[in-house]
């Protein structure tokens, strides 16, 4: 485990994850606390993408894909998910780190202040690192899959990028409704009580985990 966490997590990684939480923190602007989600889903989203596109391409352009051939198949794609899941605890970590800066740096109203919609301010938060915990799975393994596909990292984060610009906007959400990736980000916050956004959030773990499934025939046919 130590060796996979060294693989996924160099320093350079930690640095820019946490600058970018740090930077979004002090140039998005947020007053009640229900925005801090909404400021945070779709950013980290991006974060994903490209802190997970190198997943298993840097086992390319090292060549140690090569002697990663001389291995069974299952220990390679369970090293993969292994740094994956890595990845993601990291960057669920950084997401609450996020949240904790929009509330020192902005303090903004909070849901026992009588800020709109219902619910305590303590169920806003898990909510949101639910809601934060499937979009990062989802896009961490989306990004990585597209990247071996391609064998190349820049084309992992191409490919979620524009799948980011479709879904991330006002088209994507009167196209797609409840059903949206950013379900999460476009709900209704007047209405505390309304999850149907939780349908998004299915969409993403089901495509997640066909993403997961056919990860091993990916690595398989293109090395």
């Amino acid at each position: 485990m130590k060796y996979e966490m060294k693989i996924s997590l160099p320093i350079y990684k930690i640095a820019y994850a946490v600058f970018f939480v740090v930077i979004l923190s002090l140039v998005r602007g947020v007053t009640d606390s229900y925005e801090i989600g909404i400021a945070l889903e779709a950013p980290m989203a991006v974060l994903a993408a490209a802190f997970c596109a190198d997943t298993y391409t840097q086992e390319i352009t090292s060549k140690r894909s090569e002697i990663q051939r001389l291995c069974p198949m299952k220990k390679t794609v369970y090293s993969i998910y292994k740094r994956i899941l890595i990845q993601v605890i990291f960057l669920m970590a950084d997401a609450v780190i996020g949240y904790g800066l929009f509330i020192l740096f902005q303090n903004p109203r909070t849901a026992d202040s009588g800020q709109i919609g219902a619910g305590s301010e303590g169920c806003r938060f898990f909510v949101y690192i639910a809601a934060v915990a499937v979009t990062l799975g989802f896009w961490g393994i989306l990004s990585n899959l597209i990247s071996c596909l391609f064998r190349n990292m820049w084309m992992g984060i191409c490919g979620c990028l524009i799948l980011w610009l479709m879904t991330n906007s006002n088209v994507g959400d009167r196209l797609f409704g409840v059903w949206n990736l950013f379900s999460y980000t476009f709900r209704d916050v007047e209405n505390g009580s309304d999850f149907g956004w939780i349908c998004g959030k299915i969409v993403c773990i089901g495509i997640g985990m066909a993403a997961a499934a056919v990860l091993p025939v990916i690595i398989a046919e293109r090395g």
